[in-house]
């Protein structure tokens, strides 16, 4: 991994299950993001391409990752403020599934229907996307 601060796991991953799943950027409605640092949700989110490099402060600013906000994001609340038990892995995706079944009660993305969930592994140098749909 040449450079911290470019996860090329995750711009390699993204684009694969962008790919894959057949989607762009625009089609997903909530995105579960590994946060294990406060910077792994930036430079996560510049690596999938939600935004450019550098960006990432910018993007999450002013409330948009908040309940209710443009970006719906971590929606448990993410590792950092929910539960950090060192293999979070899962409950990413666990709350994406819950998500697309609408079963999160107050927390819940209004028409949920396509979820990308990311995990970051290593030193930030691995990375695992997958996009899930109700469709």
């Amino acid at each position: 991994m040449p450079d911290l601060a470019r996860l090329t796991a995750a711009e390699i991953a993204g684009r694969e299950a962008f790919a894959m799943a057949g989607v762009r950027h625009d089609d997903i409605d909530v995105v579960e993001l590994y946060d294990s640092f406060t910077i792994t949700v930036l430079l996560t989110l510049e690596a999938l391409g939600f935004c450019q490099r550098g960006e990432g402060g910018a993007f999450v600013s002013n409330q948009r990752t908040a309940p209710g906000g443009a970006f719906p994001m971590n929606t448990n609340g993410g590792g950092l403020s929910y539960a950090h038990p060192g293999m979070y892995g899962i409950f990413l995706l666990i709350e994406a599934v819950r998500q697309l079944r609408g079963e999160c009660g107050p927390r819940q993305v209004k028409d949920a229907a396509t979820a990308l969930v990311h995990g970051t592994g290593g030193t930030l140098s691995s990375g695992a996307t997958c996009i899930l749909s109700t469709h």
